[in-house]
């Protein structure tokens, strides 16, 4: 979760114009700070909720033959939806927002730290890398992802298997590359790469133009601050930072090294896994300025950057999720409101005579249990089309919806399957909804919220 705060800057002097200028601070300054009071508010509370469906998914736990189903799910919403966005919360308050020579999970958790920097064009360091014996990895996407998971349950190679993002200067890494382990997914060598900043310096003074994070996969476990399925890699990162330092070296004509002794002292520490990770402070600095990069290289280049643009005006797969996962909800909730009046309709026929009431006040029941769902669902479409106000009234209605039903549930009344299927519906389109990507698409001017739109997305 970002902890956004508006600053209101001085004015440099007296005088008319520092004075509308100090004006105009404040009338804007008001809205961005309502929204990010709205945006980290319906934050916690969407945290709270994971949690207390935690508790209402425990409390169906039984030594039935549902015991191993109910607990898997609770695992899955504690380590993937509860613990991750608790993180978020905490880690905003106390992990320092520069740079340490760190980097930062997606939750917030200090990564790995960086180890090895880099100086010379991009092209320049794809031609080091490759040269070398490295292969880039694939991006993060769903197809990936699941391929990946699959490779490592079925031990098959997969050599250009994603690296899981880590934050530094605020953005994920641009490229990483890796080499697989004798086939097998589970182990492999990595590094991540971020361009510095322009005219940013090192500690010390030192000017470098990119900055790299190299650690060794050693086997597939669990996270201990998460709980979820990750890589664990080995303590020793000196070891994979020399590696990585050497194959460069040994491979490739004109490279040369100076090393930053003391960039750091020296530490143990636990990376964003919790895994044990040590290291004696060292930088080396690998200069590739003056490798030959083919002009094959250069065209790849510029086709990265341009689906570096196409990315931004990409509409996120969390809006698009989002948008399915109402229709779902709707289909749900219809359904189990069905099944619970018409089990109720006995109770009802008893208070009324007449059977034509008792089907009137059962179908006006369902319509509008029916037209608030179809109202998320118009909430959702607006959404996926970029609408900001939208996802702000989409999020209130749910939450409210859902902070009503699980107190409901919470030791009282024991909810049927469609309703915790439900449930979990609506948290997950919370979840997206509040996702940093969802924040984004509808942050950005309406012009770059067109999926494809690369003109548009440049002009921005």
């Amino acid at each position: 979760m970002d902890l956004h705060v508006a600053r209101e800057i001085d004015p440099t002097g007296p005088g008319d114009s520092s004075t509308r200028a100090s004006g105009l601070r404040k009338v804007w300054a008001r809205p961005r700070l309502s929204a990010a009071v709205f945006e980290n508010l319906i934050f916690a509370l969407s945290t709270v909720l994971f949690f207390g469906f935690g508790v209402v998914i425990a409390e169906q736990i039984n030594w039935s033959w549902t015991l191993i189903f109910y607990v898997i799910v609770l695992w899955a919403v504690i380590a993937y939806l509860a613990l991750p966005r608790l993180h978020r919360i905490l880690t905003a308050l106390y992990v320092p927002n520069y740079f340490i020579g760190r980097t930062r999970t997606a939750n917030g958790i200090l990564g790995d730290p960086v180890n090895l920097a880099f100086d010379g064009d991009v092209e320049q360091v794809h031609a080091a890398m490759t040269g070398a014996g490295w292969t880039q990895a694939d991006p993060v996407t769903l197809k990936s992802s699941l391929r990946i998971i699959f490779s490592s349950i079925a031990r098959r190679s997969y050599d250009r298997a994603p690296v899981s993002p880590l934050l530094l200067f605020g953005q994920t890494q641009e490229f990483a590359y890796q080499q697989e382990v004798e086939g097998n997914p589970a182990q492999r060598h990595h590094v991540r790469f971020w361009k510095c900043p322009e005219d940013w310096l090192l500690p010390g003074g030192s000017r470098v133009e990119w900055l790299a994070a190299a650690t060794f996969d050693r086997s597939v476990g669990i996270s201990l601050f998460t709980l979820q399925v990750t890589h664990k890699i080995d303590s020793d990162i000196d070891v994979e930072r020399d590696y990585v330092t050497g194959s460069i070296v040994e491979n490739v004509p004109g490279v040369h090294v100076h090393r930053l002794e003391n960039f750091s002292t020296g530490y143990h520490s636990r990376n964003g896994g919790g895994d044990m990770i040590s290291t004696d402070g060292a930088l080396p600095v690998i200069n590739v300025s003056h490798v030959p990069a083919p002009t094959p290289a250069a065209a790849v280049a510029d086709d990265r950057s341009d689906s570096a643009v196409d990315s931004v005006a990409r509409r996120p797969f969390s809006i698009t999720a989002a948008l399915l996962l109402s229709i779902l909800m709707v289909v749900l909730s219809v359904t189990g409101q069905i099944q619970q009046i018409e089990s109720a309709r006995t109770e009802i026929a008893e208070d009324f005579s007449s059977p034509e009431v008792v089907e009137a006040m059962t179908w006006a029941t369902i319509a509008v249990v029916a037209v608030v769902h179809l109202l998320i669902v118009v909430l959702a479409w607006r959404v996926f089309s970029g609408s900001r106000l939208a996802r702000w009234l989409a999020l209130l209605l749910i939450t409210t919806s859902q902070m009503s039903q699980v107190g409901q549930y919470i030791g009282g009344v024991r909810p049927s399957f469609f309703a915790m299927v439900s449930m979990m519906t609506g948290l997950l389109i919370i979840y997206a909804m509040t996702s940093q990507t969802a924040r984004d698409w509808t942050s950005r001017p309406r012009g770059r919220r067109r999926p494809g739109s690369r003109h548009a997305a440049a002009a921005g």
